[in-house]
Parts: C-alpha cells; structure tokens; sequence
C-alpha cells in the first residue's frame, strides 16, 4: 500500500485492529454464569468417543480460541494433545458448541481476545 496516501494508511490501521486478538485485556472474556457454569456445560455436553472409551484411553486436551466480539468462539485448535486425535477431535467440537461468552473489554470496547482451557476426558 501506498503510505503517502494518509486516508487509505488510516483505514488500513483500523482493519488491522479489527483482525487484533489481544492475550490479556482489562475485562478478560466470561463463560456465562462464570467458571463453574463453563466447567458444568463441558461435563454436560461432553460425548466421550466410543473407540477412546472401550480402548481405555484417557488424556487432557488443551485448546485454544479466540473469543470475537461478539461473543462466539471461533479459530479453535488443540495447542497441546490428549494424545488420542479421537479425544482432541471431540474437545473442539464441544467449545464449538458453546454459548456465545461475554466479550472481553479493552477501553470499553469489546475486542477479540485468544482464550485458553483444558478438556479432560477421565473414565
């Protein structure tokens, strides 16, 4: 892009902080009702693959997301593996199905945030 031009430089620097995902921000993002409503609606919902239970096979997947302005989890991906692609499969698929969360807050504006969290599956 051409920098000399100041209105194209400037509508670039707001698309960039639209695509910004900030790590920590002043109100970091909420589960609605909280952490233990969070931990409750994993345990609910969770489905724990057949092949992974009848095998024996436990793990814990931690997953990453971004959690947009408006609320929805989105970009999830296992960052560390239960070790079974089963189990990792059915992590993902559970926070896809979540709620939409209270959006975390930079200077009153809601802000795409990255949220970590760890899946367990135990038998």
């Amino acid at each position: 892009a051409n920098r000399m031009d100041d209105t194209s430089y400037d509508d670039e620097e707001v698309e960039e902080e639209e695509k910004v995902v900030f790590k920590v921000v002043e109100t970091m993002p909420e589960f609605p009702g909280g952490q233990q409503a969070m931990m409750k609606f994993i345990a609910v919902h969770i489905q724990y693959p057949s092949n992974a239970m009848e095998k024996g096979i436990q793990g814990r997947a931690i997953c990453q997301f971004v959690v947009e302005k408006d609320g929805k989890p989105s970009n999830i991906q296992v960052v560390r593996t239960s070790g079974d692609p089963s189990l990792d499969k059915e992590a993902i698929r559970v926070i896809s199905t979540m709620p939409k969360w209270k959006p975390g807050m930079l200077r009153e504006k809601a802000v795409r945030v990255k949220y970590a969290i760890p899946i367990s599956f135990y038998l």
